[in-house]
């Protein structure tokens, strides 16, 4: 058997209508997968299946805001009828509020934590119950980042959420490995999406990264994606706790 498919799996993505999770979807189907997607926009996540299922992949479509963390449980009920089940989760929704830390408003920083952070960890807890029910393992996938590591301006409620992402794959981990629960997260470097195109477009800003990135470029969702179908498939089974950044190299320079 191939370690690196995902034949016979389903695997849950959130923020999955776009970007980095659409890209993570689209190589889990090419891999083997079944397909459900969250996300707040509805008719972006039906543009979304409309092209994942192009290549006869089953996809399943939650439109839901991740804000709305009480209501998480709710969500999963859902997904859990109208899949059956859910082998790896993906949790890569996400918001930013940037600015000075002296003006950052309480509710830019609620908003960003309880997106980037609390989202996460409710959505975990109802993964993992789950699995633990049914005596079955899990992959649980989180999406980290480089401000996981590191600090830079203007970016204090995403940094402190995201170094929180970094203890809590970590945590998960110890907690869920005797449900043969994998919880490991993958910390992009400067991708091209959505969330980033303010820093695309400032020119001093693009060429501080094509200066600071070893490899010279940004990356690309895709260059997220193998690494996802990685930490998703048995060939990760005896990996748990990492966080696996995809930097371009940002990390190994000075």
């Amino acid at each position: 058997m191939n370690p690196f498919s995902l034949k016979n799996r389903r695997v849950l993505v959130t923020g999955g209508s776009r970007g980095i999770g659409l890209a993570i979807a689209a190589a889990c189907a090419r891999a083997g997968a079944d397909i459900a997607l969250v996300a707040r926009d509805a008719q972006a996540l039906r543009a979304a299946a409309v092209s994942l299922r192009a290549g006869h992949t089953r996809v399943d479509c939650f439109a839901f805001d991740m804000h709305a963390t009480k209501r998480i449980g709710e969500l999963y009920a859902r997904v859990l009828r109208k899949t059956g089940g859910v082998d790896a989760l993906v949790n890569n929704a996400g918001v930013t509020a940037r600015g000075p830390a002296e003006s950052i408003t309480p509710g830019q920083w609620e908003t960003v934590l309880r997106v980037n952070l609390t989202s996460v960890f409710r959505l975990c807890q109802e993964f993992a119950r789950d699995r633990i029910a049914r005596k079955a393992p899990g992959k649980i996938i989180n999406i980290a980042s480089l401000l996981s590591e590191c600090a830079r301006k203007d970016n204090s409620p995403y940094a402190s959420a995201k170094g929180g992402i970094r203890q809590l794959t970590k945590a998960l981990a110890v907690d869920w490995a005797k449900y043969n629960i994998n919880v490991n997260a993958i910390g992009p470097g400067y991708i091209k999406t959505d969330l980033t195109r303010p820093l695309q477009e400032n020119k001093a800003f693009n060429q501080w990264v094509l200066g600071r990135t070893p490899l010279g470029r940004w990356g690309e969702p895709g260059d997220i994606a193998g690494a996802a179908v990685f930490l998703a498939s048995p060939a990760a089974d005896f990996i748990t706790g990492q966080i696996l950044y995809v930097d371009g190299g940002i990390l190994s320079s000075f």
